[in-house]
C-alpha cells in the first residue's frame, strides 16, 4: 500500500533518511520524540516537500505520478493543519462532496453526533480536542484506502481518544484491504491499535518490530554489577548505567528469565523501549 525506500531530505540542522512499508490490511505506527522526523516523513509521502533522494510508492505507483482519482483514496490528518475557523461543521459537507466522489454524508453526520461536534458552531470556537476529532472524521468519511494520520489524537482526553481509536478499528474492519500509517507520542494508542511499529530518532529508523512481539519478547533487565558481569550479552540491544548497576534492553526476555531466574526482568513497554533505544548504549 505504501513503500518508502531510502527517503532522504536534508535541512540545515536536520537530516531525514528512512525506509518503511505499510502493507495492505495493516495499521503501522511511527513513533519518536518531537523533531525525530515523523511529520517530515508524512509531508514527503504527500509530496508537500521535495526529496533529496529515495522513492515513495503508493498503491504500487510512484507517488509523483498519482492521479487526482488516486489521491481520493488517501485520508490525511496533519498535526499542524486544519480548517478555517470561520467555517462550521455543516459547511464542510459541500466541500467534502466536491473533493471526494465517495464522500458519505450520512456517515459524516452520524459520526459528528457521536463525536459531539455541533454542526452550526464555528470551528474557531472548538476546543483542541474537538478540532482533532473533526480532522479524523474528515479523513475517514470518503472510504479512503490509505490513512496517513500524523498525531491524530493530540489534545484528546482519554475517553475521546478511545472513541477515535475504536472508530479507526471499525474503519479497518469494514475493508480488510485498507491500511493506516499513524504517528503518536501516546504509547497506549500505539500499543492497542498498531500491528507493527517503526521507531525513528534523529531522522533514522532505529527499530522495526511487530507490536505483539515487542510487548511479548522485549524486556528490561535490572542488573547489579555482579549480575551484569555474569550476564550473557548476546541478546542485549542497549544498556544504560544506573545508580544500582545497569538497565539492559533485550528482545529475548524469556531466555533471560529461564537462565537468570533470580534477576529482576520487566516487560518492555513502547515508551521504555523507545527510551532505551535512544538513551542506551550498544555493547
Amino acid at each position: 500500500m505504501l513503500k518508502i525506500n531510502g527517503l532522504k531530505k536534508q535541512y540545515d540542522s536536520f537530516s531525514l533518511e528512512c525506509s518503511l512499508q505499510v502493507p495492505s490490511g495493516r495499521i503501522t505506527g511511527l513513533v519518536g520524540q518531537n523533531g525525530a522526523g515523523k511529520s517530515t516523513t508524512f509531508k514527503a509521502v504527500l509530496g508537500l516537500i521535495s526529496l533529496d533522494g529515495g522513492t515513495i510508492q503508493i498503491f504500487g505507483k510512484d507517488s509523483r505520478s498519482l492521479t487526482v482519482r488516486d489521491r481520493q483514496d488517501l485520508g490525511v490528518v496533519l498535526s499542524n493543519s486544519g480548517f478555517s475557523g470561520y467555517l462550521a461543521v455543516k459547511d464542510l459537507l459541500p466541500i467534502q462532496k466536491s473533493l471526494y466522489e465517495n464522500f458519505d454524508s450520512a456517515f459524516f453526520l452520524s459520526q459528528a453526533k457521536k463525536f459531539g461536534l455541533p454542526l452550526n458552531k464555528q470551528i474557531k470556537e472548538f476546543s483542541t480536542g474537538m478540532k482533532a476529532k473533526l480532522k479524523v472524521l474528515c479523513a475517514i468519511s470518503h472510504k479512503a484506502r490509505l490513512l496517513l494520520l500524523d498525531e491524530p489524537t493530540t489534545g484528546l482526553d482519554v475517553v475521546a481518544r478511545d472513541t477515535v481509536l475504536d472508530t479507526l478499528r471499525e474503519y479497518m474492519e469494514e475493508d480488510e484491504n485498507r491500511s493506516v500509517l499513524i504517528s503518536s507520542h501516546i504509547s497506549s494508542d500505539i500499543e492497542s491499535l498498531c500491528d507493527d511499529i517503526y521507531m525513528i530518532h534523529k531522522g533514522k529508523i532505529i527499530l522495526h518490530e511487530d507490536t505483539d512481539v515487542l510487548l511479548a519478547d522485549y524486556g528490561l533487565i535490572k542488573a547489579d554489577p555482579k549480575l551484569y558481569r555474569a550476564l550473557d550479552k548476546q541478546y542485549i540491544l542497549r544498556q544504560k548505567k544506573e545508580s544500582y548497576g545497569y538497565s539492559c534492553l533485550t528482545n529475548q526476555r524469556q531466555y533471560y528469565m529461564e537462565n537468570y531466574p533470580h534477576a529482576a526482568i520487566e516487560k518492555g513497554s513502547v515508551d521504555e523501549v523507545i527510551s532505551m533505544m535512544i538513551q542506551g548504549e550498544k555493547i
